[in-house]
């Protein structure tokens, strides 16, 4: 099992699960708080960009960066909060043991 954490207004939303699971899918189907900051229109297909996160500053190395030439990239360079090196979609990151503990904040105008 990998843990997860979403920081909501300063708040950590405590996630467990299997090694596998994308963040998207922990935020939608394992959570046992609603993340509504995450409503992943298209279902984690890397078309929508609803379900852009913020890797906390301590886990940017063991999450990666993004690849420039991926879809993943094109959908969040136009996001007005985008941040280089911190904005992910929460559908590309598939959660492994090394992200056992990972830190990701939720964007506070994602609301929908």
């Amino acid at each position: 099992m990998v843990t997860v954490f979403f920081v909501r207004n300063g708040s950590k939303i405590r996630v467990e699960v299997p090694e596998g699971t994308t963040l998207m899918e922990a935020a939608k189907f394992h959570s046992t708080v609603s993340i509504e900051e995450i409503p992943a229109t298209c279902g984690g297909c890397c078309a929508c960009a609803t379900c852009h996160i913020f890797v906390d500053d301590t886990w940017l190395d063991k999450v990666g960066n993004i690849d420039y030439n991926t879809p993943e990239f094109h959908l969040l360079e136009y996001q007005h909060d985008f941040k280089e090196g911190k904005s992910r979609l929460a559908c590309q990151i598939e959660l492994k043991p090394e992200h056992n503990g990972l830190i990701v904040h939720l964007r506070n105008d994602e609301l929908l």
